[in-house]
């Protein structure tokens, strides 16, 4: 199938809150509670498309998608996964940009990338070649069908018993209670049929969350017939329950589905719930601007009055507003930055702020090249607001000024002191002799 290019593929600024499949269609929504079900435990071939509702592309693609589903109906499976409400499946498969179809063939945990055209007569044919690719293997003796329940680990994903942390009476309390991590700990009994079942969901979370929460919310298991001091302290009746500790707080009963995509998407949740705010960051270079914007879909861009006008004290005030709003929005994974009025007049001029009105706000797609401006006050509520309206797919947009970012100017950064008038030099002009002439003219 070869290797798709992945990237943001010019979808908006902003987001919706709609989906673009009903169940009339032949296209089959899938989310984290019945992906495992519906594709990884199933002998047939699937297309996936991974989509974002506010994306242009995918609403262009849909009535194609739809035709195509139609027209396979009952020979390839054609599925949908609204990636932008369910992330974690879209992390698990290393979705970057909207849309991304991706083909499930004989081994479900490595799907292939689909590499054809977008209207709905190519999206069949490469259904049907990889449908014949499928047989071919068949016939010469491959894997083909599900290799999920002969394994519990393993390859893209299906992740690995060694991600999950083996708890007992003496490691529990030093490595669950008194550590800094947010843990998911399964209780469970070896002769439990539900906890066999749960095994392998469990080990590929494990893998998954590891690696996108760096190690800072993890999965462990403890054999609760064996291990009955810790099991009985929290009244542990049936197998398999699954608790949640956070330092300093009471466990809490997990609610969530029992499969991968679901420990994911709630392991997740709690990563943002107990994460640091992004980092305010000054823009002193275009490498800062970059680093900060490039794995973002938002970047929000104070522009504060000059120092002069405002003091320490005043500079302190605002950032202190866009720290609290950065944490307020920590979980949509926005990049924040700030400068000083005059200090990237290029940035300011292709926002079209220019010199007046500061302190002034704006929100960038870097990758569609839009943005937004606040217009409403530069305190805590009127950010909220400006924020909740992109983020419900209201407000204005605009294109950045020349379709490209503007250039970014080197500057020092702030030393968080007051800012001081350049001092003028005095000039001691009282061993100088004036031209008689020009002083009987200036007289």
């Amino acid at each position: 199938m070869g290797l798709l290019l992945l990237g943001v593929l010019g979808c908006s600024l902003v987001l919706s809150v709609h989906g673009m499949y009903s169940a009339s269609d032949d296209v089959v929504e899938l989310t984290p509670s019945n992906f495992n079900k519906e594709v990884i435990q199933s002998d047939s071939l699937w297309l996936i498309e991974f989509y974002a509702p506010w994306c242009g592309h995918c609403q262009n693609l849909t009535p194609d998608w739809k035709k195509a589903a139609t027209a396979l109906k009952g020979i390839v499976k054609i599925g949908a996964v609204d990636a932008d409400q369910h992330k974690s499946l879209g992390s698990q498969y290393g979705v970057r940009g909207f849309p991304t179809i991706k083909v499930f063939g004989a081994n479900k945990n490595k799907p292939e990338e689909y590499q054809g055209g977008r209207n709905s007569q190519a999206i069949v044919d490469g259904a049907m070649n990889a449908l014949r690719t499928l047989v071919k293997d068949r016939m010469s003796g491959k894997s083909g069908g599900s290799s999920y329940n002969k394994q519990s680990g393993g390859g893209s994903g299906g992740g690995s018993k060694k991600d999950v942390v083996e708890l007992t009476d003496d490691n529990f309390d030093k490595m669950v209670l008194e550590g800094d991590d947010v843990w998911l700990v399964e209780f469970f009994a070896p002769w439990c049929g539900h906890c066999k079942n749960l095994e392998p969901e469990w080990a590929a979370a494990a893998t998954a969350v590891k690696e996108q929460t760096k190690g800072r919310v993890r999965l462990g298991a403890m054999d609760a017939t064996v291990h009955q001091g810790v099991s009985s302290r929290y009244g542990i009746r049936g197998f398999p329950t699954i608790k949640i500790f956070r330092k300093g707080e009471e466990p809490e009963d997990y609610q969530g589905g029992r499969s991968r995509g679901d420990i994911i998407e709630r392991a997740l949740d709690l990563f943002s719930d107990n994460a640091p705010p992004p980092e305010l960051v000054e823009i002193l270079s275009e490498d800062v601007l970059k680093k900060t914007c490039e794995d973002s879909q938002l970047c929000i861009i104070g522009v504060l009055p000059h120092i002069l006008d405002t003091g320490a004290s005043g500079r302190n005030g605002y950032l202190d507003v866009m720290v609290k709003m950065a944490d307020k929005y920590k979980k949509k994974m926005w990049g924040w930055l700030w400068t000083e009025a005059g200090a990237q007049m290029d940035l300011e001029a292709s926002l079209g702020i220019g010199g007046f009105g500061y302190p002034a706000m704006a929100a960038i797609n870097t990758r569609k090249m839009k943005f937004a401006l606040l217009r409403g006050s530069f305190s805590e509520a009127g950010i909220h607001e400006f924020l909740r309206e992109l983020s419900v797919g209201r407000g204005s947009t605009a294109t950045l000024g020349g379709g490209n970012m503007p250039k970014i100017h080197t500057v020092e950064a702030w030393d968080g002191k007051d800012g001081q008038l350049p001092v003028e030099e005095d000039y001691d002009l009282s061993d100088v002799d004036l031209d008689d002439d020009f002083e009987k003219d200036e007289l």
